[in-house]
């Protein structure tokens, strides 16, 4: 283990715990060489997961393809995490158009929220089992709907209760959009588009009237529709395990194996220099078809499955996925909540995202009043304090999530441990800790402090909300890869 990170007390491989770079001080590991690289550094490092050789598996697609993907989905993010806060400047306005108090006009959020978690239990199952592109279907289609109807309620205060409710099951399956960078990328879109929301719509419902921060949505969303439905095929991939990337993994390349398997005994160190295969030892590759990125290449008794067309990548399903029980994925996730990892993630992102929903619900209370008398578009304008700390947050977390992570690896001689994820919580601490508590000093006396020094101060605990988003998300990922798949 190393730096900290303490040894178990079994002789049973850790989940997470890789064997990245090669260390000279450490002994050379007997492992087969038909795995795959990542060659465009200096140095090879192993791809985990390993790609198939089937050329429908989405690790085997051109980057450009994936990055496409990638800006698709994040788009779409940023309209779907625009419901949640679509209220939050002209909750006020909304009361007096309504004649409701303002706890009933804030419940139009709360629903909203209600309804987004229930339907994530349901949407995990069904892409677990089904894939994930009928979902984004189905979630942008329900989104156009939900905020057309929004804005033509008129007076009808129950049915945008209920539009509201439909937005927040259109908006789960966003809920749960690589590792490193790429995460903090595609978080960025989901947390970045809520908090810059009220920036835009205090403007709009002061120019044009709060209906059309619900007709905009639906205009954006449905734009972005035939981007999905042709752009984004389905990624979801049921991937072959590779026993040579497994026993690497393990950090041993003396794995039992069955009666009648013999693996190759051509050898790689792990950045890619070959030893002598050993001719006592006979290989057969009768059983085994694994692709390699060395100069010798087993050869292949099963040919891969030929690559789906355009045609038929643009179906909403292509098959199952998985052949678990629905309603066991779907319940997975309660017990799951008492894993400490889970839970531990839990109380990390749900802490300071709690207050940061707080704070958002009093801010237009605190400043809409007096001695300060905002509008909502001035109200709308408080926004863009959490909204660059948002950015600043995923920019120091995109910097020190790979960067830091790559030199523990090679402190730690080239083994890599899934708790070099949480160093970024240290930086959550100071900047949450200074967030909340210059923001309840600061706004309790708005007339001597103004609105900047308040405003300042919920940059500060945006930034680190997202700081341990970002690193508790890490740590799942790698650490469990299998929890993170019972709850993405």
């Amino acid at each position: 283990m190393g730096l900290g990170v303490l040894e178990p007390k079994t002789s049973q491989h850790v989940p997470g715990t890789s064997f990245i770079i090669d260390d000279a001080s450490r002994p050379p590991l007997d492992q087969d060489s038909y795995l795959k690289y990542d060659r465009s550094g200096p140095v090879p490092i192993l791809l985990v997961p390993q790609p198939s050789d089937d050329p429908n598996d989405p690790l085997n697609w051109p980057r450009w393809k994936r990055d496409i993907i990638l800006v698709i989905l994040s788009t779409v993010s940023v309209i779907a995490s625009t419901l949640s806060p679509l209220l939050a400047a002209n909750t006020v306005t909304l009361s007096l158009y309504f004649r409701r108090d303002f706890t009933e006009t804030a419940l139009l959020t709360g629903y909203h929220l209600c309804a987004v978690g229930a339907a994530g239990f349901i949407f995990v199952a069904s892409a677990r089992i089904w894939g994930k592109r009928h979902l984004y279907l189905l979630g942008t289609i329900l989104i156009i709907i939900s905020s057309a109807w929004g804005g033509a309620v008129g007076t009808n205060f129950t049915s945008l209760l209920w539009a509201r409710v439909i937005q927040g099951v259109g908006l789960a399956p966003f809920e749960a959009l690589e590792r490193g960078t790429r995460m903090a990328l595609s978080n960025l879109a989901l947390f970045g588009g809520a908090f810059f929301t009220p920036v835009l719509v205090g403007k709009i419902t002061h120019t044009i009237g709060w209906e059309w921060s619900f007709y905009l949505v639906a205009i954006f969303a449905g734009a972005l529709l035939p981007l999905i439905f042709f752009f984004v095929p389905e990624t979801a991939f049921d991937r072959p395990i590779n026993p040579y990337a497994e026993a690497l993994e393990n950090g041993t390349s003396n794995r039992p194996m069955e009666e009648d398997q013999h693996f190759p005994t051509t050898t790689t160190n792990l950045i890619g220099e070959k030893s002598r295969p050993d001719p006592s030892n006979p290989t057969s590759f009768e059983k085994h078809d694994y692709d390699t990125k060395t100069d010798t290449t087993p050869p292949s008794s099963t040919l891969p499955p030929p690559k789906v067309t355009f045609a038929q990548s643009l179906l909403p399903f292509n098959g199952r996925k998985s052949n678990a029980n629905f309603f066991k994925l779907a319940l997975r996730p309660f017990p799951l909540f008492f894993h400490p990892a889970v839970l531990w993630a839990c109380l990390i992102q749900g802490t300071l995202i709690g207050w940061t929903v707080m704070i958002g619900v009093v801010l237009a209370a605190i400043f809409l009043g007096p001695p300060l008398w905002f509008s909502e578009v001035e109200t709308g304008y408080m926004y863009t304090g959490p909204f660059v700390g948002a950015v600043i947050g995923f920019i120091i977390s995109g910097l020190l999530a790979d960067w830091s992570t790559k030199f523990m690896i090679k402190r730690n001689k080239g083994v890599y441990e899934p708790e070099f994820r949480i160093v970024l919580v240290a930086a959550q601490l100071v900047f949450g800790c200074v967030g909340l508590y210059g923001f309840g000093i600061t706004a309790q006396d708005v007339g001597r402090y103004g609105w900047f020094v308040p405003d300042m101060f919920f940059a500060f605990e945006v930034a680190g909300m997202v700081m341990g988003a970002v690193s508790s998300a890490l740590y799942i990922v790698d650490a469990h890869p299998g929890i993170n798949q019972s709850l993405n």
